[in-house]
C-alpha cells in the first residue's frame, strides 16, 4: 500500500467535551470572488480527507476541496469522532446522532474562523443524514443542504436488506474491519465500471492510511432505526443527489422526502452514470458542477 499524505492545506483541532475532532481547511482563491463556506460531511466507511482531497495521478482535480477552493469557496470538512484522525478511544459505537453533535461544535469553530454567516452543507450517505440532522438541530447555521446518496426510511433500498443480514454482527461489537477488497466493493456492489480502478486504488490507500476499521453505529441505524430525519423540520434550501445506480438512496423514498422539504428552494437531481462514491466517480465533474450551480444561485426574488 501506498501511504498517503495530504497539503495545501490547514489542520485545526478542536475540543467538544474531552474529545479531539481533527478539521481540515482550504481557503478560497483570493483572485475570485468569494462565493461561500461549504462544509463536507464524510459517510460510514472512510475518513473526511480520502473522500474530499483525494489525489489521483493524471485525474484533474480529484480533490473536490480544491476545485470548489478554486472557484472562490472556502472549504472544509472534519473527521467525525471514531474516523481518520479525530479520537477512537470512547466505548461506543460513533452513531449518526453522534456524528451531527461532532457537526455542532465544527460549525460553530468554523464560523468563528470565516466571514461567513452560514454554511453550504453537503454529505454524502450516511455523511448526508447526519448533515440533514445537524440542520434539524442548527437550522440557522446553513444556508443550503446537500444531501448525496441519502436515505430516509430506507425503502427500496438493495444496499441495506444485503446489510441488515449482518445486524447482529453489527450490533455485537463498535468497530468493523476494513481493506481493500473491501473498498473495491463499494464500487462493485451496484454497477461495475462507473469509476476506473487508479481512482478505486488511491481511494483505497488514502482510506487505509488513516483507519484498518470502521465504527459500527451508522451501519446499525441504516438499517435498524431509519427514519432518523423529519424532512418538515429541514426549512433551508436543500438538493437532493441521487446516483443513477445508487443501491443505498431508493429512488421513491427520496422522493417522498423532497416532496415534504417545506423551503420551495428545493431540486432533485438524478446523476447518470454514477453510483454510490459521486466524489470518486468517472463523472465527478458533473457532481461538482451540479453543486457549483446550485451553491452560487441566487435567492429567489419573488416567492408570492
Amino acid at each position: 500500500m501506498a501511504a498517503v499524505t495530504w497539503t495545501g492545506g490547514t489542520e485545526h483541532w478542536i475540543k467538544r467535551g474531552d474529545i479531539n475532532l481533527f478539521l481540515w481547511q482550504k481557503k478560497a482563491n483570493p483572485n475570485k470572488p468569494f462565493l461561500g463556506t461549504i462544509f463536507f460531511v464524510h459517510g460510514s466507511s472512510m475518513a473526511s480527507q480520502p473522500t474530499f482531497d483525494l489525489s489521483v495521478p493524471g485525474r484533474p482535480f480529484s480533490s473536490a476541496m480544491d476545485w470548489f477552493a478554486e472557484q472562490g469557496f472556502e472549504t472544509w470538512t472534519m473527521d467525525n469522532e471514531g474516523y481518520g484522525r479525530s479520537d477512537k478511544n470512547r466505548d461506543i459505537n460513533f452513531d449518526i446522532s453522534n456524528g451531527a453533535d461532532d457537526l455542532v461544535a465544527g460549525s460553530e469553530y468554523i464560523l468563528d474562523h470565516t466571514t461567513s454567516k452560514s454554511l453550504l452543507m453537503y454529505g454524502i450517505s450516511s455523511g448526508a443524514l447526519k448533515a440533514a440532522l445537524f440542520t434539524e438541530r442548527k437550522p440557522e447555521r446553513v444556508a443550503k443542504l446537500a444531501l448525496d446518496a441519502f436515505v430516509w426510511t430506507g425503502e427500496g433500498s438493495h444496499t441495506l436488506e444485503q446489510r441488515k443480514k449482518k445486524l447482529p454482527e453489527f450490533i455485537a461489537k463498535n468497530r468493523r474491519p476494513i481493506d481493500r477488497a473491501f473498498v473495491h466493493s463499494i464500487f462493485d456492489r451496484d454497477h461495475p465500471g462507473t469509476a476506473d480502478e487508479p481512482t478505486i486504488e488511491a481511494f483505497a490507500d488514502a482510506i487505509l492510511t488513516l483507519d484498518d476499521s470502521m465504527p459500527t453505529g451508522t451501519y446499525v441505524d441504516m438499517c435498524s432505526r431509519l427514519p432518523l430525519v423529519d424532512p418538515v423540520k429541514i426549512p433551508v434550501p436543500t438538493i437532493i443527489l441521487r446516483g443513477e445506480y445508487d443501491g443505498i438512496a431508493g429512488m421513491d423514498d427520496l422522493i417522498d422526502f423532497y416532496k415534504l422539504l417545506p423551503n420551495s428552494d428545493k431540486q432533485f437531481s438524478v446523476m447518470a452514470g454514477i453510483s454510490h462514491a459521486s466524489f470518486q466517480q468517472k463523472n465527478y465533474m458533473m457532481v461538482y458542477q451540479i453543486l457549483y450551480s446550485y451553491f452560487t444561485m441566487p435567492a429567489p426574488a419573488y416567492r408570492g
